[in-house]
Order: C-alpha cells, then sequence, then structure tokens
C-alpha cells in the first residue's frame, strides 16, 4: 500500500489550488465553476482526496462553493489577496518553481 507524505500533500493540495485558480470559463464543463470529479479527472487524483483539498481551502475562504448536487467550486482571488503573506496555504500556492504553466495556459 503507498503512503501519502506530508510533501505529496502538499502538492496535491497546491494542484487542485492552481487548478481552480487558473480556470476560465472555455476550461470548465459549466459555467458555474468545476465540480470535484471535473478537478479530479483533470488532475488525475482519487476523488474522496479532492474533496478533502477543496475543503481545507474553502475554510481558509480562498474557494467558495455554489450549489449542492453538483457543487460547483471558484476561486476567490479577492480573498486569496488579502490572505496573510505568512499563511503556509497563501505560501504554497504561491512557490511557483515546479509549476509547468503549459497545462494552465495555451500559447
Amino acid at each position: 500500500m503507498m503512503t501519502i507524505t506530508n510533501s505529496d500533500e502538499d502538492k496535491i493540495l497546491k494542484t487542485v489550488g492552481l487548478e481552480l485558480m487558473f480556470a476560465t470559463p472555455e476550461k470548465q464543463e459549466y459555467e458555474h465553476g468545476m465540480t470535484a470529479v471535473e478537478i479530479a479527472r483533470r488532475c488525475k487524483f482519487n476523488l474522496n482526496i479532492v474533496k478533502k483539498k477543496l475543503r481545507i481551502l474553502n475554510e481558509k475562504g480562498i474557494i467558495r462553493s455554489k450549489g449542492v448536487s453538483p457543487k460547483f467550486w471558484k476561486f476567490d482571488d479577492y480573498r486569496f489577496q488579502r490572505m496573510a503573506e505568512d499563511d503556509p496555504i497563501y505560501l504554497l500556492l504561491c512557490s511557483f518553481d515546479d509549476v509547468d504553466f503549459d497545462k494552465y495556459f495555451d500559447y
């Protein structure tokens, strides 16, 4: 059985956060935002892990949900910009050293 380390957990949280941060209406299946299933499929993560990461980001206030079934998620740029700069989630989402931007943007 594979164990998930804190480093892997951080990478998953960062990937889910960045997926929502760089989501555009053209890339989304629905106009209201992205579903957990859509994020899990796009990032190739287990759905339950994605839901856990969405809950963490939601508790920080940097994403918001709309609807119940399905629940749509959107990144809240306004709240993200007002986070404390020493917050671990803020620092995680702002460290772009290992980020491949080609998967988020078409040049």
